[in-house]
């Protein structure tokens, strides 16, 4: 069921959705050559807590038998990591890399959620392509994040566009509602039929992230239980923000 939030529902998400934007304004500055994701985590940590708040993915349950729950703040995924990277002190950022940094803080019982790809250093013109051709395809999306269209529009806005500039969309992952839990109704996956699915309402917040890789669409699970990686080995980018919808154009709640 989609549940719209009342006004205080709103204001609460958006105390959460601030302490995500904090968190990856954050990211921004310290992701540099020889860091490591380990460090990176630490940091997110901190400032969730600092500003009154939870790492709500510490602990996400894996639903799967023998793969223990996630173990840290954050999901540094870095180059053919596609999503759900786990953080380590063994593994630091080199010039070039690509690393996409996923997070949701939860505040008074309520989540915000949102992912940046960031480039270490100077990278290649795939990459910056890859990246900026992600990020944009957000835009695209919430053009239809308004009353009077549909899920589907959204899906297919992103869909269209990324293949549109040659890059390709992960299909068996999604984005999704959010409010008191992470994950709500509805699904939102990165493709799909103009006119289709569930109609779009004032008071809906969402999550809409498209996860794009450069070659073709094909992905694998590690051994973890977690980490997703495209199976060609090619890049990959993660773009996303908690959006509320209005009667008018939608709100990006964590962008600062």
């Amino acid at each position: 069921m989609i549940e719209i939030k009342s006004n205080r529902e709103i204001e609460l998400i958006k105390e959460a959705c601030k302490i995500v934007a904090l968190v990856h304004k954050k990211m921004e500055e310290v992701i540099k050559p020889g860091i490591s994701t380990g460090e990176l985590d630490k940091i997110a940590e901190k400032v969730i807590r600092e500003n009154g708040g939870i790492p709500a993915q510490k602990g996400y349950p894996s639903y799967q038998k023998g793969v223990p729950d996630f173990p840290s703040t954050i999901c540094a995924s870095i180059n053919d990591e596609v999503i759900h990277g786990i953080p380590s002190n063994r593994v630091h950022l080199k010039e070039g890399d690509v690393i996409s940094i996923d997070l949701v803080a939860l505040k008074n019982g309520y989540n915000g959620d949102a992912a940046r790809t960031f480039i270490v250093g100077k990278g290649s013109k795939e990459a910056e392509k890859l990246v900026d051709i992600t990020q944009k395809a957000f835009f695209e999306g919430i053009k239809y994040a308004k009353p009077g269209y549909r899920i589907g529009d959204i899906s297919h806005a992103i869909g269209e566009f990324v293949k549109k500039n040659g890059f390709s969309v992960v299909r068996e992952f999604q984005g999704h509602g959010i409010g008191r839990e992470m994950h709500e109704d509805p699904g939102i996956p990165n493709y799909g039929k103009a006119g289709t699915g569930p109609r779009i309402e004032k008071g809906m917040t969402l999550a809409i992230e498209p996860m794009v890789i450069a070659g073709k669409p094909d992905i694998l699970e590690l051994d973890d239980g977690w980490t997703i990686v495209t199976e060609d080995g090619s890049l990959s980018a993660h773009y996303e923000n908690t959006i509320l919808v209005t009667e008018n154009e939608p709100k990006v709640l964590t962008i600062l």
